[in-house]
């Protein structure tokens, strides 16, 4: 696990708190929800992924002997270093199951602490939680279009520096096989495999000496990358040629890669060519700047592809390449709290919430998500919060609460799940999503409603704050 201390956040979140400290306000409570506002790669959802990291670092979060050095040199007082040196996490988050589908402009998780305490994590918080949904996202795209076909995350030497190990474990998350990046696979659990670079063939004089020597090196699990020189008229026969030998030492070739030129013909001349060798059991793997659609396109062009290796895209994300995901304040010291905006989209709801999906006597879901007040357990209607003439009867319909209590006082309240169980999880949630929300070509709007009590306490708050703005400027 890579190791982080209570510096890695922004400065403008060490200079608020100094002056919260200041002011003597370091015990005033807040309340902050953490959502996004729009879906990654115009799709219908996202995979919530990155929470089980952040309350494991939050768990053990701390200034070293050597970030408060480095903040005496940067202009912090002392008697706010004294306060940081004793800095630890004390504060209690709810949150949506890590690996569960959600949808934007709904808070997915929330943050109660001391003003400081919940200053100082936001940039960790949105590091760590925006990537991953980001890179899960992404996976589960793929994942779609592939069906039971393996999917294998080939994407560290493009990744935004130490982002790649994260981007392992999201993408397992959003429904990979496994993983090219070994540090991943070694801290979360994650199958690890890797063929051959060109450069391997390329330092022998002869294309079939280099397959011989990989084939005796490493006789299990051996992949032959064939584009070299020339897919059809060398790497597959010299290809086949080892798989022979190697079946004469009772081993098998596992497999050829194919990373240039027309996969979906040159897959479909391999396999008729490893066929009619005999060598049916071969498998077949493509890479080279795959992406959804990429893929989406080989299959229907009946490529016979048994293994996509996805690098680039997957890990960075694109074409999106960041998730807008925000962290917002509701509470402030007993009090709620609402940022006004010009775009009623971007206001605000202000309060300790809780959200519910909501599902028909069948369990289904009806493609709505309700916010609420915490204390709110029975609803009749919910509101659109832009359009405040649109709602919607849900009286009928079964509430699933979706924020739980996964961290109280600083300390972890839930059991720790592997990568494989959260990845379960994820298809299970994804799978119940009706096809229309998963569909890539304008999919869907799922519906996000807020209950009547909290839009009353809303509009009274946008009603006071624009009275307070009139009055200054009639003032000055």
């Amino acid at each position: 696990m890579i190791n982080f201390s209570a510096t890695y956040t922004d400065q403008y979140q060490l200079a608020m708190a100094e002056v919260y400290f200041n002011n003597g306000h370091k015990d005033h409570i807040a309340v902050f929800d953490y959502y996004y506002r729009k879906n990654p790669f115009q799709g219908g959802y996202a995979v919530f992924a990155g929470l089980e990291d952040l309350l494991r670092i939050l768990q053990d979060l701390k200034f070293t002997k050597k970030d408060l050095e480095y903040l005496r040199k940067g202009g912090f007082s002392d008697k706010f270093l004294s306060y940081l040196k004793n800095f630890r996490f004390t504060g209690t988050i709810y949150a949506s199951h890590e690996g569960d589908i959600v949808f934007p402009n709904r808070p997915i998780l929330q943050v109660e602490a001391n003003i400081i305490e919940a200053q100082i994590i936001e940039t960790m918080l949105l590091n760590l939680l925006n990537f991953q949904t980001l890179v899960a996202t992404k996976a589960s795209r793929i994942r779609l279009v592939a069906g039971n076909r393996h999917l294998m995350e080939f994407g560290m030497r493009r990744a935004q520096g130490a982002g790649s190990y994260h981007a392992s474990r999201a993408a397992i998350i959003g429904g990979f096989n496994g993983t090219s990046n070994v540090i991943a696979s070694e801290d979360f659990n994650i199958p690890v495999s890797g063929t051959m670079a060109h450069s391997f063939i390329q330092s022998f004089d002869d294309e079939l000496e280099a397959f011989r020597s990989f084939a005796k090196g490493r006789p299990n699990n051996c992949v032959l990358l064939v584009d070299t020189y020339n897919t059809l008229s060398s790497g597959l026969p010299n290809s086949i040629t080892v798989a022979k030998e190697m079946e004469q030492r009772g081993q098998k070739l596992a497999g050829i890669r194919l990373d240039s030129g027309d996969l979906a013909y040159l897959a479909r001349e391999s396999r008729k060519m490893l066929d009619n060798a005999g060598l049916d059991y071969v498998k077949i793997i493509a890479s080279n700047q795959l992406d959804e659609y990429v893929v989406k396109s080989l299959l229907e062009q009946k490529a016979p592809i048994d293994i996509f290796g996805i690098g680039t895209s997957l890990v960075t994300g694109q074409p999106d390449a960041a998730l807008d995901g925000v962290y917002k304040l509701s509470m402030s010291n007993g009090k709620p709290r609402l940022k006004i905006s010009e775009t009623l989209a971007k206001i605000t709801i202000p309060h300790i919430k809780q959200v519910y999906r909501i599902r028909d006597k069948n369990g289904e879901l009806i493609g709505a998500d309700a916010i609420t007040l915490r204390e709110e357990t029975e609803l009749e209607k919910i509101y659109d919060p832009v359009g405040p003439l649109k709602s919607l009867p849900v009286k009928e319909f079964y509430m699933e609460p979706l924020l739980h209590k996964v961290m109280e006082n600083g300390h972890i309240q839930i059991e720790s799940r592997s990568v494989w169980d959260i990845a379960e999880y994820a298809a299970e949630r994804l799978e119940s999503l009706p096809p229309e929300y998963k569909r890539f070509d304008n999919p869907h709007i799922y519906k996000i409603g807020i209950s009547r009590r909290l839009k009353e306490e809303r509009e009274n708050l946008i009603k006071k704050y624009k009275k307070m703005d009139h009055e200054d400027v009639d003032h000055n």
